[in-house]
């Protein structure tokens, strides 16, 4: 799987990659699916595979609870004193159903909510669709068809 990062650092809250919302907001902008694949594309990247997976793999259950707990949004500015998803999506593995049977409930929710408050305020509210499954509801456009389309994947969320 190739990786494009030749936008990566240019203009995205001063930081090496875009944070994925503010993707996730250019494809809610695109007018056309052509667009919003191409937008998905420009991107890819596997913390961004990781992160749609999430979002719209079935197969792929939550071990959280639903809804949004407690937890003190990181008001710092884009670029500054947050953490983004692009580094932190190799952590979600341990939020995953079956995935990390070591851990307690009470311990992986503590880790989600630590995750949420370092993670720039846009980037937890992501966050929180990806984890409740209505990423699509926040942004415009970003479908289960489109990233599908945009990755070549199948049914199964792999490629074809």
């Amino acid at each position: 799987m190739a990786t494009n990062t030749t936008n990566l650092g240019m203009d995205y809250a001063g930081t090496s990659a875009p944070l994925f919302s503010e993707i996730f907001t250019k494809v809610n902008n695109a007018k056309v699916k052509e667009e919003k694949i191409k937008v998905l594309k420009q991107h890819d990247s596997v913390p961004l595979r990781q992160i749609l997976k999430g979002a719209f793999d079935p197969k792929i259950e939550w071990d959280l609870p639903e809804g949004t707990p407690p937890y003190k949004v990181n008001e710092a500015p884009a670029g500054t004193e947050h953490t983004v998803l692009y580094t932190e999506s190799k952590r979600l593995w341990h939020f995953v159903k079956g995935a990390d049977p070591k851990l307690t409930k009470a311990r992986k929710e503590m880790m989600f909510i630590q995750m949420l408050e370092g993670l720039h305020a846009d980037e937890a509210k992501l966050l929180l669709n990806v984890k409740d499954k209505n990423l699509n509801t926040v942004y415009k456009g970003l479908t289960d068809a489109v990233v599908k389309e945009a990755f070549g994947w199948n049914e199964e969320y792999k490629t074809a």
